[in-house]
C-alpha cells in the first residue's frame, strides 16, 4: 500500500531554501526586497486563505460545496496562517521590549 506524502502548504517557505547566510545592514535582502514588502505580502497571503475559507463556507452553507474536505482544509491553512503570524507579531514585540530594556 503506498502513501502519499502530504502537499507543503502554500505561501509557507521551507527553512533549507532560505540558504545559510542572510544580509543584516541596511533595509534590504539579498533579493531586493524590504521588510515592509516582506510584510506586506505576508499579511496579502493571510488575506486571501482567510478570504478563499469564508467563501467556502458560504458554499458549504447554501449547498453549493461539493467536497466538504476542501472547506475544511482551507479553513485549517487559515487558522495556521493566522497563528503563526500571532506568533512573529509575539516574538518581533518580545524582542522590542528587550532592546528597550537594554537601552534603559
Amino acid at each position: 500500500m503506498s502513501i502519499s506524502p502530504v502537499s507543503a502548504l502554500s505561501g509557507i517557505t521551507s527553512a533549507s531554501s532560505l540558504g545559510a547566510s542572510t544580509q543584516v545592514s541596511g533595509t534590504t535582502g539579498s533579493t531586493g526586497s524590504s521588510f515592509a514588502n516582506v510584510l506586506g505580502s505576508s499579511v496579502d497571503s493571510l488575506q486571501a486563505l482567510q478570504s478563499n475559507a469564508d467563501s467556502l463556507a458560504v458554499q458549504a452553507v447554501t449547498g453549493n460545496l461539493t467536497d466538504v474536505h476542501t472547506y475544511t482544509i482551507a479553513a485549517t491553512e487559515a487558522k495556521l496562517a493566522v497563528e503563526l503570524t500571532a506568533a512573529v507579531r509575539d516574538k518581533a514585540v518580545g524582542a522590542f521590549t528587550t532592546i528597550m530594556q537594554m537601552q534603559a
